[in-house]
């Protein structure tokens, strides 16, 4: 197929749509693409959720049509709406859809559909009913979209189960979060600790000095 391979002057020549990050978001995270997969991981109340929002709320400056968050552990419950709260994600809520506990199957038709979502947080991976097979298909579906997984972290601070190992792996940014810190690594640049929440942060972290 035509497609099958490349060559020097036709990958330096093709263009890729980026989040044109600056500031503490480059430094970070890069200028990442806007697609493929990022996963986020961590022990619970360190702040995933907390980075997943504000995340989210950044990449509203680029995308034409919305972010989706499709909270399957919390859904529509009182911690949640602190959360956005916190976040500030209100102030571009036109460019933001929450997922109520919405099944796979459920996600991909609104994502076959037109002016669907261009970036999709599940959150968390462990209740996403998901195995390997299942996440490269939705790769293989949605080329353009940026799959962004939150997983829980086992006792070592690893993702937790084996697709979140094999996710983690895949990733083109993985991100650490311990202590609403984030430690991101990154193919597109950036590599240095993000502040999630910094009194929470200084509290965590001077703690266990």
């Amino acid at each position: 197929m035509a497609n099958d391979f490349f060559s020097v002057d036709e990958i330096e020549s093709t263009k890729f749509k980026e989040f044109d990050f600056t500031g503490k978001w480059e430094k970070s995270f890069g200028k990442p693409a806007m697609s493929g997969v990022w996963i986020i991981y961590g022990k619970s109340f360190n702040g995933k959720s907390s980075l997943m929002m504000q995340l989210a709320k950044q990449f509203t400056d680029f995308v034409k049509n919305k972010v989706l968050i499709n909270s399957l552990e919390e859904g529509k419950v009182k911690s949640f709406k602190m959360n956005i709260a916190r976040s500030g994600i209100n102030a571009v809520k036109d460019k933001v859809l929450f997922g109520n506990r919405v099944s796979m199957e459920k996600i991909c038709d609104r994502l076959n559909k037109q002016r669907s979502p261009e970036v999709i947080f599940i959150d968390s991976l462990q209740y996403a009913n998901l195995n390997i097979k299942s996440f490269k298909k939705l790769k293989e579906d949605f080329p353009h979209k940026l799959w962004i997984f939150i997983s829980q972290a086992d006792k070592s601070g690893e993702p937790k189960g084996s697709l979140a190992e094999a996710i983690k792996y895949d990733a083109d940014v993985k991100i650490k979060v311990e202590g609403f810190k984030a430690f991101p690594e990154s193919r597109f640049g950036g590599g240095e600790e993000f502040i999630i929440d910094p009194e929470r942060a200084a509290k965590y972290h001077a703690k266990i000095k």
